[in-house]
């Protein structure tokens, strides 16, 4: 017989406290639950996470390469192709060859992308409320602040 893929939940003060008191395991709890609220948030609105990366980078920094876009959204090259191809194939995104350079394309957001791009901050603002609901507006900005200062201190050089 084969092990099932489920897991029992169980409350907080049933988990050992050598777990609950280890930020690296609270983060790895949260971490399963906002994808899977991201995940079905983008879901219902017709995207995917990559998609949100893209659209995002584009509107902030203009039009880029896909190259550009792997690197800037941490996305690996081939799942940018990927989904380059389907914001193109939405109307999201226009992919053009680059004027200065032949062997790469230019990806630029369109009118309908920038709307997209605001239904998915809807849809993440929303996502944020659900999973930061027990915390106030000051103590939400300051965990987004630590959480920031952490990870920048474990950023590749």
């Amino acid at each position: 017989m084969g092990l099932a893929n489920t897991v029992t939940v169980v409350a907080m003060d049933e988990i050992p406290e050598r777990l609950t008191t280890k930020p690296s395991w609270l983060i790895a709890q949260l971490a399963v639950h906002v994808r899977r609220l991201v995940f079905d948030g983008f879901t219902a609105a017709g995207a995917r996470g990559y998609h949100y990366r893209i659209l995002a980078a584009l509107q902030e920094f203009g039009p880029a390469s896909q190259a550009e876009l792997g690197r800037r959204c941490r996305i690996d090259r081939s799942d940018v192709v990927a989904a380059v191809g389907e914001l193109v194939e939405r109307g999201f995104v226009d992919r053009t060859p680059d004027p200065d350079h032949g062997r790469r394309n230019r990806v630029t957001l369109t009118a309908d992308g920038a709307r997209q791009l605001r239904r998915m901050d809807r849809v993440l603002d929303q996502v944020q409320d659900d999973l930061l609901e027990p915390l106030s507006a000051e103590e939400r900005e300051t965990l987004t602040r630590l959480l920031g200062r952490v990870l920048a201190r474990h950023e590749p050089r």
